[in-house]
């Protein structure tokens, strides 16, 4: 058997905090330069205003990666890391650390089936909270795996790839709009459009390796961190529990 075992008294919503921001924070340590590289590669190729003759070329992750080192150093790989990890132990803690207490007051006791409830609380999280969920309820239920690391790797990194399909549209506009120069763009719309113009509909998943990557191994890192501190946790302090 891999990693602790499942408790047998279900954690607390404060312990499910704390090992969710913490969990977050450890994804975000081991994967942020991914994040950089797709940010990078993503805005690739805009028209900006005012334009530059300087603009660097950056090919495939790894040589955005290594393009980077060789021009700004090895710093500029973890450049914003601070705020990122800010943002995870407030917004992480409460959008994981609290899912399965929100799903709770939609799953009736004794139900054998929650998934149009489960469905439900895509309203209140991201798509990857209820992808994760749903793939590891389904190789339980098989009886494919145990409740264990092996299981949470593959339900976490098919919730990556499913978030980042999903992601990937919004997430390059949102991209391509933050980082554009003054009088740019107009709005989000006149961005939307101007990728669709230039790139067609594949500007859409422009970056779209490194983005899978990233998240990919974000939430394979976190969920694994996440669950198991939770039953660290519970071990260390089972009276809390």
């Amino acid at each position: 058997m891999v990693g602790l075992k499942p408790p047998e008294v279900p954690p607390t919503a404060a312990v499910k905090f704390v090992s969710a921001g913490t969990a977050a924070c450890i994804a975000d340590l081991c994967t942020f330069p991914l994040d950089t590289a797709k940010v990078r590669l993503q805005i690739q190729g805009e028209v900006r205003i005012p334009r530059s003759t300087s603009t660097v070329e950056y090919r495939g992750v790894l040589g955005t990666l290594s393009t980077m080192v060789r021009t700004e150093g090895p710093r500029s790989l973890y450049s914003g890391l601070a705020a990122g990890l800010q943002r995870q132990m407030s917004f992480a803690s409460i959008r994981i650390g609290l899912y399965d207490s929100v799903k709770q007051l939609y799953t009736p006791k004794g139900a054998e089936r929650t998934l149009p409830n489960i469905a439900r609380n895509a309203i209140v999280n991201c798509g990857e909270l209820v992808t994760y969920d749903l793939i590891k309820d389904a190789l339980l239920r098989a009886q494919l795996m145990t409740d264990n690391v092996p299981c949470h790797f593959v339900a976490a990194f098919g919730a990556g790839f499913c978030a980042t399909m999903v992601a990937s549209p919004v997430d390059v506009v949102k991209t391509r709009y933050m980082n554009a120069g003054p009088g740019q763009y107009r709005n989000v719309l006149s961005c939307l459009i101007a990728l669709l113009m230039q790139d067609g509909l594949a500007g859409f998943y422009k970056g779209f390796v490194p983005s899978f990557l990233r998240l990919g191994s974000w939430n394979v890192v976190m969920f694994i961190s996440y669950e198991q501190l939770q039953r660290a946790a519970v071990l260390a302090w089972p009276a809390q529990s």
